[in-house]
C-alpha cells in the first residue's frame, strides 16, 4: 500500500526528463562502444577511406539496432531491475517510461535500422545486425541470462559482432581478419562482465540471476577472470601474427594486456578488496577502446609506409 501511494504521489516527469529517459533506454555508453568498434571494422576492411555514405548509414543503422536491442533489454529486464540497486532507477522500474511506449520506441528503432541497412548498405549486414540484436535482446536477456552461469560467455557472441558488421558493410563479405576482431571482443567479454558481477554479486543473488559469482562463488570467478584474461592476451596477438597489423599494434596490445593481467592477478591476490573488481571493470572498457584505436592507427601507418617504400 505504501509503495502504491508513493507511486500515485510521484510528480509527473517533465518533457526533458522523459526525453532523457528514452535516451537512457538506448544504453548510450554501450551503443557508443558498439558503433566505435563497428567503425574500426569498416576502416580496417579497406586500404583507403571508407565511402562516406557507407560510413554514415552503416554506423547509423548498426547504432540504431544496438539501441533497439538495449531498449528491449530494459523492457524484458524491468522486473529484475527493480530488485537491483544499480538498475532500480532505470526508466521502466522508475515509471518514467511505461511498457507499451518502450515497445513502440524499441520497435521503431529496429525498423528504421533495418530499412537503412537493407536500402543503403547490403542485405548481409542487415541480416547479421538483426541476428545480433535478437541474440542480445531475446536469446541472452530472456533465456541465457536466467538459465546458465555461462550466460555471458555464450551471449557474448552477439556483443562481439560489431567489427564484423562494419567490415561487411564496406565489403559485403566476412574475411578472416574480421573474425579475428570478433574473437578479440568475444574473449574480452567474460573478464569484463565478470569483474562487474563480482562487485555486484549480492544484487544478482537478490534478483535470482545465476551469474558466475552467485552459482560458483567468488574465488572460482576470480580464477576464471584470470584465465580468460590470459586467453585474451594470446588472442590479441593474432592480428600481428597473421600480418593484419604491425609493430605499433603489437606493442600496444602487449602493454594493454600486461595491465589487464595485472588487474586480474590483483583480483585473485586481494579478495578482501571489492573495489579492485570495479576498477578492473572500468579498465576493461578503456582497454578495448585503446586496443581498437591502436589497430586503426597501425593499419593506416602500414598503408602509408608501404606507399612510401
Amino acid at each position: 500500500m505504501k509503495a502504491q501511494a508513493s507511486s500515485q504521489s510521484r510528480a509527473p516527469a517533465s518533457p526533458a526528463q522523459v526525453l532523457s529517459a528514452y535516451y537512457e533506454l538506448t544504453k548510450p555508453r554501450v551503443v557508443a562502444l558498439i558503433v566505435f568498434t563497428a567503425i574500426v571494422g569498416m576502416f580496417l576492411s579497406v586500404d583507403g577511406m571508407v565511402p562516406l555514405p557507407i560510413l554514415i548509414f552503416g554506423a547509423l543503422g548498426i547504432g540504431l539496432s544496438a539501441a533497439s536491442g538495449a531498449a528491449f533489454n530494459h523492457l524484458l529486464d524491468r522486473r529484475t531491475d527493480r530488485v537491483m540497486a544499480r538498475t532500480a532507477r532505470r526508466p521502466l522500474p522508475s515509471g518514467t517510461v511505461n511498457g507499451p511506449r518502450a515497445v513502440m520506441f524499441a520497435s521503431a528503432l529496429a525498423v528504421i535500422s533495418m530499412v537503412l541497412l537493407v536500402t543503403q548498405i547490403n542485405t548481409l549486414t542487415a541480416v547479421l545486425t538483426f541476428a545480433s540484436m535478437i541474440g542480445y535482446a531475446v536469446v541472452y536477456t530472456v533465456w541465457l541470462k536466467h538459465a546458465t552461469p555461462q550466460n555471458i560467455v555464450i551471449g557474448g557472441a552477439a556483443g562481439a559482432m560489431p567489427p564484423m558488421l562494419g567490415w561487411s558493410a564496406v565489403t559485403g563479405n566476412i574475411a578472416p581478419d574480421a573474425l579475428v576482431l570478433f574473437l578479440i571482443i568475444f574473449c574480452w567479454t567474460p573478464p569484463h562482465f565478470w569483474a562487474l558481477a563480482l562487485y555486484r554479486r549480492e544484487e544478482y543473488a537478490a534478483a535470482d540471476i545465476p551469474m558466475l559469482p552467485v552459482t560458483h562463488g567468488l574465488q572460482f570467478t576470480r580464477v576464471q577472470i584470470l584465465l580468460y584474461t590470459v586467453l585474451l592476451f594470446i588472442v590479441t596477438l593474432l592480428p600481428y601474427l597473421t600480418g593484419m597489423s604491425g609493430i605499433i599494434y603489437l606493442v600496444s596490445a602487449v602493454m594493454l594486456g600486461i595491465l589487464f593481467l595485472g588487474y586480474a592477478i590483483k583480483i585473485c591476490r586481494e579478495p578482501e578488496n571489492p573495489k579492485i573488481a570495479f576498477k578492473t571493470f572500468k579498465y576493461s572498457v578503456n582497454y578495448l577502446m585503446v586496443l581498437f584505436v591502436s589497430l586503426l592507427v597501425d593499419h593506416y601507418l602500414l598503408i602509408t609506409f608501404r606507399a612510401i617504400s
